[in-house]
């Protein structure tokens, strides 16, 4: 049997833009709207099922805060992909865009996509038309929901295709959708979860048992 392919995928965006909450809603079908902010980076493994068999996002969730920026590049090495957060109710997170995009450049990662999150929301600051980022950097955007669950599983679907290069690619459902809230997303992926505790000396983490 051939080993299940594993792309890492960093996370990146300003504190509070949603990142976090869109990868725990994916993984277990809850939506937490108010966490502890990531510390350094977190790790989540993500594992779909798919029309052409299962494949594993290792999603880096890097905290957004200026204290850990600096450690941003060094996590981004090797990395196949990356997300880039903004808030559509945070004008600033908007204008952040572009710090985190030439971060992603800076180590050579080719493929990204920007995601505006939190568009449910009636307090809304950056409208639809006013984004026009993803055309200047020629990137794929997505508006989605982490609450509604609008179209918040499409950024890995886009990932998943372009990663494998088979635009065809669907993800198929699993016998473990049963076992989550009904108004979960599917399919649902095997979550693991570390934490990693940051090191400005050396860019490589080290990687303990996250607790629930």
């Amino acid at each position: 049997m051939a080993a299940t392919p594993v792309y890492k995928v960093c996370v990146l965006g300003s504190a509070g833009s949603g990142k976090t909450t869109w990868l725990r809603r994916h993984a277990t079908g809850e939506f937490v709207a108010e966490h502890t902010p990531t510390v350094g980076v977190e790790v989540l493994s993500l594992t779909f099922n798919t029309t052409r068999g299962p494949i594993t996002f290792q999603m880096w969730d890097m905290a957004g805060t200026d204290k850990f920026a600096g450690l941003g590049e060094d996590y981004l090495l090797n990395a196949d992909a990356a997300v880039v957060f903004f808030d559509v109710t945070d004008k600033s997170s908007y204008k952040a865009v572009k710090t985190w995009f030439d971060m992603v450049e800076s180590k050579d990662v080719s493929l990204a996509v920007l995601v505006g999150s939190k568009v449910d929301s009636s307090a809304r600051e950056v409208s639809s038309s006013s984004v026009t980022f993803h055309r200047k950097r020629n990137v794929q955007y997505y508006e989605i929901s982490s609450k509604s669950n609008y179209n918040f599983e499409k950024p890995f679907l886009y990932l998943a295709r372009r990663l494998t290069n088979d635009r065809d690619l669907q993800f198929v459902e699993t016998v473990e959708t049963d076992e989550l809230a009904a108004d979960a997303p599917a399919p649902a992926p095997a979550l693991a979860a570390v934490s990693v505790a940051p090191s400005c000396d050396d860019p490589s983490p080290i990687l303990t048992a996250a607790s629930e």
